[in-house]
Parts: structure tokens; C-alpha cells; sequence
């Protein structure tokens, strides 16, 4: 499968807060919340939900396309993806915004509050998606991830004009969009990601129940943090899967976006959901365990002994010969 993914591309500011933000929180105060935290230290990683997925998706051997809007400092990280076995071709360059930046902060119960300055970001919008199928020989599945919300929002008329799959991957931008744009982003979806917590969201949102997304879209796949994966189609049984054993919990950022990367290779190999689901939740466990969104290295062996671990050696022979 020929796989582009849309979305941002990012530089990620990560700091970490020894203490508990909910003890920095008085209860009748927080319509006038004024706080600075003093962080133990920062990392200046690469990221940004469209990279990180592709990036993810390099090292499990997929060659997706990345698509969005990047600056005129994006050299050294387009650099790095394209080492990394992603398409990087699609990527608009902008004249005169830099790369989008990310600012977050994690504190000791693994809560973070973060900020997202935009930058080049908002020209994602600007990019045709037929221009992508023209150069790469067609689109099999577009996933389109939490960008400019114009981009969403065009990105997702375009594919459903032109017949092109789509997975619709709000994320972030839930926050800033109304019923009405969340309603247009996922009807017809082929996919539709979300976490718990913008599953309830989106449901409020749109004020549609469960049973009434589940009736506009083809699969629903909801993460549940450290319980796995849940998917569900009308009309059929729910696939829920576990999360393999963490050897650490260092940082959370990128962990949805590795699920994704995993889940999306796995459909680009020919694998069931259920397998796919796998391979997404053992690489967002990969991630759980570095600092940084493109940070970790999927070492075939260890892989495949951990995978193996988790879910059995028939799921391990099933995915083993599509590694690289």
C-alpha cells in the first residue's frame, strides 16, 4: 500500500517538572491560573504527528509519504527522515515561516501541559493532494493527523472528490474545533483515531452517541493508554489488545503517534486489524521507554523476542517477514 500521511512537522522543547502539577492547582482559583514551572532540564528532539508516524513507519520498512509545510530550516530533519526510509518529496517549504515548534512540559505523575506555535504549518493548506498521487503513482490510504485545520478540513474533501481512503486522526486539534468541523472531518472515514479521553470529546462535540459514529465511519480505534487498543466496526466484534510489558516509563510524548506508525504498517503489509493493532502498541512501547519521538531504534531481534512475549509465536511468524 502506498500510504501518505498528513499533519504537522515539528521541532519538539521538552522539559521535565519534578512535582505534581495537580499540587500547583488551587481548586477555586483556576479561573485566574498564573504559574511557572522550574523544569529539571530540556531536550530539543525532532517531531510533529505527521514525521514522527513516518518516521515509525521507515523503521518498520513501509516508505510512507509525508505531507505538510515545513521551513526553510527543515534541511538537516529532512535529512534525517529520508535516512530513515520516508518520502519526504511532498513536504512544502515555506518562503518565509520557520518549522513548527512544540513546547512541553512533563511532570512527575506523567501529566503535561504543552503549547504549539504553528509556523509553516498553516501553508499545509496549500498543498493538493492529487499533486501527491500524481508523483508516488497513486494513494491507496491517507491519514490525516492534527495539522493546519484548513489542511484538515481540505485534505478530507479531497480524498472523499477523488475516492482516496482516509483516516481521520484529530488529535490536538480537537480543542480548537467545533461539532460541525469534527462532523465533516470523520464522515466516510475508512479509520478514525482517538484516544479515551477525545473519544468522549468528539462525542460531545458532535452530539452524536457512539453507535451513531460507529454508523459514518469504518473502524473506530480508540487507544487506552496503558490498557492497549480497542477497535470496532458495526455490525462486528470489538478487537481489544493488550499492551507487551514496559521495561521503562521514561516519557510519553509520541507514544499515540508510534501506535499509529505501527498500526498503518501493519495494514500496509496485508496483516488482520488485530495484528496490526500489535504491532502499533509493541512500537508504542518502544517509545514509552525513550526520551524523544524519533529517538528509539527498532533492533529486528529484540523486536521481535518481545513481540513474540506479548502475543504469541503464530502472531510472531504473521509479522517477522515483513521486517526489514
Amino acid at each position: 500500500m502506498r500510504i501518505a500521511v498528513t499533519g504537522s512537522i515539528a521541532t519538539d522543547h521538552l522539559m521535565t517538572f519534578p512535582g505534581r502539577f495537580a499540587d500547583q492547582l488551587v481548586a477555586d482559583q483556576l479561573h485566574t491560573v498564573s504559574l511557572s514551572f522550574l523544569v529539571d532540564n530540556l531536550d530539543v528532539r525532532r517531531g510533529g504527528v505527521a514525521a514522527n508516524i513516518c518516521f515509525g513507519m521507515g523503521q518498520l520498512g513501509t516508505h510512507p509519504i509525508l505531507v505538510g509545510a515545513a521551513g526553510s530550516d527543515f534541511d538537516e530533519y529532512r535529512a534525517w527522515l529520508d535516512r530513515h526510509g520516508v518520502d519526504t518529496g511532498s513536504v512544502r517549504i515555506s518562503e518565509v515561516l520557520h518549522t513548527a515548534r512544540f513546547v512541553c512540559t512533563t511532570d512527575a505523575d506523567h501529566n503535561q501541559i504543552g503549547s504549539f506555535y504553528t509556523g509553516a504549518m498553516s501553508e499545509a493548506r496549500l498543498i493538493e493532494l492529487k499533486a501527491v498521487a500524481d508523483r508516488v503513482g497513486g494513494l491507496d490510504l491517507v491519514s490525516i493527523g492534527a495539522d493546519d485545520p484548513e489542511a484538515m478540513l481540505r485534505h478530507t474533501e479531497e480524498c472523499r472528490s477523488r475516492g482516496i481512503p482516509f483516516a481521520a486522526d484529530f488529535s490536538q486539534q480537537i480543542a480548537r474545533m467545533d461539532g460541525d468541523e469534527i462532523r465533516t472531518l470523520l464522515v466516510g472515514a475508512t479509520y478514525l483515531f482517538s484516544n479515551e479521553y477525545e473519544k468522549g470529546l468528539i462525542e460531545s462535540k458532535t452530539g452524536w452517541t457512539d453507535e451513531e459514529i460507529l454508523a459514518r465511519v469504518g473502524h473506530r480505534v480508540t487507544t487506552l493508554g496503558s490498557r492497549g487498543v480497542r477497535i470496532e466496526k458495526a455490525g462486528e466484534p470489538v478487537i481489544e489488545v493488550g499492551c507487551p510489558e514496559e521495561q521503562a516509563k521514561v516519557d510519553p510524548t509520541g507514544v499515540g503517534d508510534a501506535f499509529r506508525a505501527g498500526f498503518l504498517s501493519g495494514l500496509s503489509w496485508g496483516v488482520g486489524l488485530e495484528r496490526a493493532a500489535q504491532v502499533g502498541c509493541m512500537l508504542a512501547t518502544l517509545v514509552i521507554e525513550t526520551l524523544g519521538t524519533q529517538e528509539y531504534t527498532l533492533r529486528r531481534v529484540h523486536f521481535m523476542d518481545r513481540f513474540t512475549k506479548a502475543y504469541g509465536h503464530e502472531a510472531a511468524a504473521e509479522v517477522q517477514k515483513h521486517l526489514p
